[in-house]
């Protein structure tokens, strides 16, 4: 597998994860749901500051300082792996190794350009209203990451404390709302970890 579909398959990642963002900024209010499968699967428009899988991160106001430094560790971490897969690229890598690093390194710059951008470029989105390009509700580098699938399986009533990281505010077992870009890195260290550990070895 050559630098050249590596490069496509990048690509045509990125257009995914972003262009499914921006229709669910664009077309949904804040806290919208689409029920795409009764009962177990919707579109629900949430934003968070940067972690992953939904979770909040503190913020201090329009400019954070915290959020600045793990965007520029983020970008850095871009960088390395970016550089890591074209190393790779030229020399004969497992093609599953490359697509699994492909993926990890798409949806680390699909979150990184809503967190970077979304906030030059989008008016806010709020529960009564859906944003619309050539707003601005965030400085560079502070725009919040856009998420949407949804699957509460079932309701897990009483769970334990020490579990409670499983469950939503609502006690629904896998309650996190992801997005594409979550998805990549999640498949992908997955199967990096099952099938090419030996590469790693």
């Amino acid at each position: 597998m050559n630098f050249k579909k590596i490069t496509i398959l990048l690509l045509v990642l990125l257009v995914a994860d972003q262009a499914l963002k921006i229709w669910i900024k664009t077309h949904m209010t804040l806290d919208e749901a689409i029920m795409v499968v009764p009962t177990w699967f919707q579109l629900r428009f949430i934003e968070n500051n940067g972690a992953a899988f939904g979770m909040r991160l503190a913020t201090g106001g329009a400019f954070d300082w915290g959020k600045l430094a793990l965007s520029l560790f983020r970008l850095a971490m871009i960088g390395l792996l970016g550089y890591y897969l074209r190393y790779l690229g030229k020399r004969k890598t497992p093609a599953g190794v490359l697509v699994g690093l492909t993926l990890i390194l798409a949806g680390a710059i699909g979150n990184m350009i809503d967190s970077a951008f979304y906030g030059l470029i989008f008016s806010a989105s709020t529960p009564t209203e859906v944003a619309h390009f050539g707003g601005s509700y965030a400085p560079l580098m502070m725009g919040r990451v856009v998420d949407m699938f949804y699957f509460p399986l079932f309701q897990w009533n009483g769970v334990p404390g020490w579990l409670s990281f499983l469950v939503d505010s609502r006690n629904y077992f896998f309650g996190a709302i992801f997005n594409l870009a979550d998805a990549y890195i999640s498949v992908a260290v997955v199967y990096l970890l099952i099938f090419q550990y030996k590469f790693f070895k």
